[in-house]
């Protein structure tokens, strides 16, 4: 695995990669109701899957980066559209089946979400290995690749653990943001993984119900050499910081939400822009919280703009540092 000493070099290079990209359409109804005809309101079209996402709220916050992900079909053609529309460089992979499509319905009369995610394109072995090599041409100047998003059909569970050795390779971190299947196939090679409470709980199978159960099973994978930090996200509960030998709890910023989706990229989005400017892993943490927040009062997955996640990140407590708890 890479050594990191905390720092790199300002002007550092972000390559996204997305495996099961979306085309996002968001819409609104006064009530949700079975079998009823629903006539909805204006839809909003946005592309995307977890790398996406990190790579539009990357921009936004003014890093050089590039997304590459395979896209197929209309929906995927709409989706490379919206992406040149954000001004995001895109290495696509052309696949035989269609994208996937992503549909929000907002209930204006109670403020709850329904999320319809549709499962995705299966990817033939051949598109697979385009993949890699695609990700390790765009990756080969790179600092850092951030890894997101679920695997789509056919794609076998050991990938990210693929995606860390072409990191590894390169001499690029990786930045990775995963759950079920995908998360439990990678051993080694991750700087930084970003699990929620719940996909940690998941991975380690039990549930982790205290702050002290947290921080351990963080830690369990730091000692296996899976990665040498995790940022666990804990929605209105902020996220913990934990390294093999320090953990910070970093409170959240308190916001009116609009929508939940998207949130858990741009933290981690504004994480690896946070390292690229050369700042410290706990900094890159702040913005971090600060640009979720910020994701969380757009509509669907409509990117903050950088004037506010830089208004709440003025607005993000420092850290409080945790003693490491003694057996």
């Amino acid at each position: 695995m890479e050594s990191w000493d905390g720092r790199v070099e300002a002007g550092a290079t972000i390559v996204t990669l997305t495996m099961n990209p979306a085309l996002d359409i968001t819409t609104s109804i006064d009530v949700v109701r079975p079998t009823d005809k629903l006539r909805c309101g204006q839809a909003r079209y946005d592309p995307g899957g977890g790398g996406i996402n990190v790579a539009r709220v990357a921009a936004v916050l003014g890093a050089s980066v590039s997304a590459v992900c395979p896209l197929g079909g209309v929906t995927g053609g709409l989706v490379a559209d919206l992406l040149a529309g954000a001004h995001v460089p895109l290495c696509r992979i052309g696949i035989a089946e269609p994208t996937r499509e992503s549909f929000t319905v907002d209930e204006s009369s109670t403020g709850r979400q329904y999320r319809f995610v549709l499962r995705g394109p299966r990817l033939t072995p051949g598109e697979q290995i385009q993949c890699l090599n695609e990700l390790r041409r765009s990756a080969v100047s790179s600092d850092f690749v951030v890894a997101s998003g679920s695997l789509p059909p056919g794609v076998p569970l050991n990938w990210y653990q693929q995606v860390a050795d072409v990191c590894r390779g390169l001499g690029a971190l990786l930045i990775l943001d995963t759950s079920g299947g995908g998360l439990a196939g990678v051993c080694r090679g991750v700087f930084l993984l970003k699990p929620s409470l719940r996909e940690l709980c998941d991975y380690v199978g039990r549930p982790l119900e205290t702050e002290a159960e947290q921080i351990a099973a963080a830690r369990e994978l730091i000692t296996r050499g899976m990665t040498q930090a995790i940022v666990v996200s804990l929605g209105a509960g902020g996220a913990l910081l934990v390294t093999a030998t320090s953990t910070q709890r970093f409170a959240a910023v308190p916001v009116q939400a609009i929508s939940g989706v998207g949130a858990g990229d741009a933290m981690v989005a504004a994480i690896a822009v946070g390292l690229g400017r050369g700042w410290t892993l706990s900094d890159s943490v702040r913005l971090g919280i600060a640009a979720g927040a910020a994701m969380l009062m757009t509509p669907g997955t409509a990117t903050p703009t950088r004037a506010e996640v830089e208004r709440l990140h003025e607005l993000v407590d420092l850290p409080a540092e945790i003693e490491p708890v003694c057996n």
